[in-house]
């Protein structure tokens, strides 16, 4: 009976190991899905995170003033980081900042965004790019845009390998000026003189001038200067070069180009066929460019932007670009207004008629 007795305890032990070893790998089993789980919804916050909490990031954008070129390569620039995920509102903040042409304006904004912390600086023209330059003294990312000459504007050393935390895109090539000098002279020969609203105070300026200059002299075509010092004294330049000159031209001059109404008025009342060196000012009402769009300028360094904020990539290490694709732009209706006579050797000299030849 005892024998029995203890077989039935042995029995009744055995089952209730047998339960407890159950019962505890039910709970492993549950603290391994709840582990399990608890990994999913790690996963699933990091990757909402991932997603939503994207980095926000901040940068600060300085233009020397606004015109049209200007303008569109700002907004190039932020449509080429809204293209790469990084946008206005949602996880980029920017500040904007407008010198209106005044140089004091100019340096108060690029000390005040030396104080900030941003991710990223972008500058936007030359005068805008030399005062960030001079202002930000660590190695905040700086990019620049619509300058013309970032050597001379001492802005980098050297353009295939600036070095430091500044890179960006020069809105011109050496190559559109000579092309447009090349063409004026050939389209019109009865140009001997050509009268130039130019503000020497602008290095961009005085280096487009100087190889405009030196094609010109190839073709015995006189370059003539009228000076000037800000915006409000381009109607008179314009008008002191009526009667000296056979047509009339500017660069990528920011202050002339801010002002840029009266230089057209003045050739299309005096019929003088005008000459400029942006798309933008031919759309307004110049004849002829040979250049591209500051939009399509402005995504490139947009593009360079979205590297530096996404990948980390520092401006130092990247190349200097310039605008290769260029074509002879033409505005039919502002020949019309300068008395031009379009020839089909100007209209054969555009590569492409359907975005270069504007009706």
């Amino acid at each position: 009976m005892k024998k029995k007795n203890i077989l039935l305890s042995l029995s009744m032990c055995m089952l209730l190991l047998v339960a407890a070893g159950c019962g505890s790998n039910s709970n492993n089993a549950g603290v391994n899905s709840g582990t399990g789980g608890n990994s999913a919804g790690s996963s699933a916050t990091t990757e909402a995170t991932g997603s939503g909490d994207a980095k926000t990031y901040k940068i600060a954008i300085s233009q020397y003033v606004e015109h049209p070129s200007l303008d569109a390569t700002r907004e190039g620039i932020l449509a080429a980081l809204k293209d790469a995920g990084i946008v206005e509102g949602e996880n980029l903040k920017v500040d904007f900042e407008n010198a209106q042409a005044d140089q004091a304006n100019n340096l108060s904004i690029a000390q005040k965004i030396a104080g900030d912390n941003n991710d990223l600086v972008l500058a936007i023209a030359t005068p805008s790019a030399q005062a960030v330059v001079q202002s930000i003294k660590n190695d905040t990312p700086i990019l620049f845009a619509a300058v013309t000459d970032p050597l001379d504007a001492k802005i980098v050393k050297d353009l295939d390998h600036p070095g430091g935390n500044v890179s960006g895109a020069s809105d011109t090539n050496p190559a559109a000026i000579t092309e447009l000098m090349d063409f004026i002279a050939a389209q019109f020969p009865n140009v001997k003189k050509l009268g130039l609203v130019i503000n020497e105070g602008e290095p961009n300026a005085v280096t487009m001038a100087g190889i405009a200059k030196k094609a010109l002299d190839q073709h015995g075509i006189e370059l003539v200067k009228a000076a000037i010092t800000n915006t409000s004294e381009v109607k008179q330049a314009a008008e002191s070069l009526v009667g000296r000159v056979d047509a009339l031209y500017v660069t990528l001059d920011n202050t002339v180009v801010a002002g840029i109404e009266p230089i057209i008025q003045t050739a299309n009342a005096n019929k003088l066929p005008f000459f400029s060196s942006d798309r933008d000012t031919v759309e307004k009402g110049a004849f002829a460019t040979v250049g591209f769009k500051y939009y399509d300028h402005g995504y490139q360094v947009g593009q360079m932007a979205a590297e530096v904020l996404k990948d980390g990539k520092k401006p130092g290490d990247m190349k200097v670009s310039m605008q290769e694709k260029l074509d002879v732009i033409l505005n039919l209706k502002a020949a019309a207004a300068q008395g031009i006579e379009v020839t089909d050797a100007m209209k054969s000299a555009v590569k492409d008629p359907a975005n270069s030849i504007i009706q």
